[in-house]
């Protein structure tokens, strides 16, 4: 849920292009238990950045030290040019936030909850709640208390506050966890938005379906580590593994197999070819779908009925990455 405003109306003033959120050797522990050890990561103006990874990865004492919700034991954390600590009264109205732990009052109504955080900092335009209710579907729900919302509207309900304020970067934990589809659209379609208008949107998620449909990048981590960062697409490129084109092949008496498969294999990208119960499979990277679809359709027998495209994605990615020793 978004952090109520400070007293102070001075405002951060970081350098044009600076870092959004900057942290350098971030370490913490609970009880002698390491949770974030030696975190370094940026989040530079615009961007729409994922953290990914399993339960328990430090993703979310990283974004609550990010907000000052919590204290590093080590290492230097920077928001906006301020740290979350000493300058927490000059950072808050620049933050929104939707978080796991998000809570209000049973009996608060929506309409209270939405007129107690719409307080913009100065010089941004004043709130439309009315049009954010509308949007996440919840304007019939504003005499509603919280207590009586499904889990779903809920998640509603802190995205619409996290945003009242137009913030300069927005911190959201497992956004659509318990959305249904189409609300869950157009909560993608909100942070599309917040994009394109230049918000800096940093995204906690295990859905990742999610990341690669939102993020410019994702920083995978582990044991409070980070194992690799970069592009959805470039995570796939370098963890997933291949991309597969299967189908049932049988050639005519003027064709012959052997030729054929011979011919396949010199196709650009492809890494092997084999037969399986019939079936010929093509593995290589992405690009290899095309290419291998451009020889089917310029063959002498017609595109296979039974032809299947197995493309890796972040998840494949993922999955490697926390199998495999920390990565480069």
């Amino acid at each position: 849920m978004p952090n109520h405003p400070g007293t102070s109306t001075q405002a951060a003033t970081p350098q044009p292009g600076a870092p959004v959120v900057e942290i350098d050797g971030l370490c913490k522990s609970y009880d002698g238990r390491v949770v974030v050890d030696d975190l370094s990561m940026t989040v530079r103006p615009g961007e729409v950045v994922g953290l990914i990874g399993a339960n328990g990865a430090g993703k979310t004492t990283t974004v609550e030290i990010i907000q000052g919700l919590r204290h590093a034991d080590a290492g230097r954390v920077r928001v906006l040019g301020l740290h979350p600590h000493r300058d927490a009264a000059r950072l808050r109205p620049l933050l929104g936030s939707q978080l796991q732990s998000s809570a209000l009052p049973d009996r608060m109504r929506v309409g209270e909850a939405v007129a107690l955080f719409a307080q913009p900092r100065p010089g941004a335009p004043a709130p439309d709640s009315d049009a954010l209710l509308e949007r996440f579907g919840l304007a019939y729900r504003r005499r509603y208390a919280f207590g009586s919302m499904s889990g779903g509207e809920r998640q509603r309900l802190f995205l619409v506050l996290a945003l009242l304020n137009t913030p300069r970067l927005v911190i959201l934990d497992e956004l659509t966890q318990g959305l249904d589809p189409t609300a869950r659209r157009d909560v993608w379609a909100a942070v599309d938005q917040l994009r394109d208008v230049g918000t800096t949107v940093l995204l906690v998620t295990h859905e990742l379906v999610e990341a690669e449909a939102l993020c410019d990048r994702v920083i995978a981590m582990r044991d409070g580590k980070v194992l690799a960062a970069g592009t959805p697409a470039e995570l796939v490129r370098r963890f997933a593994g291949a991309a597969t084109v299967s189908f049932t092949w049988t050639p005519g008496d003027h064709l012959d197999l052997a030729r054929d498969l011979n011919r396949l294999n010199r196709i650009e990208g492809v890494t092997r070819v084999r037969r399986n119960a019939g079936r010929v499979i093509v593995d290589g990277d992405v690009p290899v779908i095309a290419h291998v679809g451009a020889w089917l359709a310029a063959s002498d027998q017609p595109v296979p009925p039974d032809l299947r495209v197995d493309q890796p994605g972040l998840e494949d990615a993922l999955l490697t990455l926390l199998d495999s020793p920390r990565a480069a």
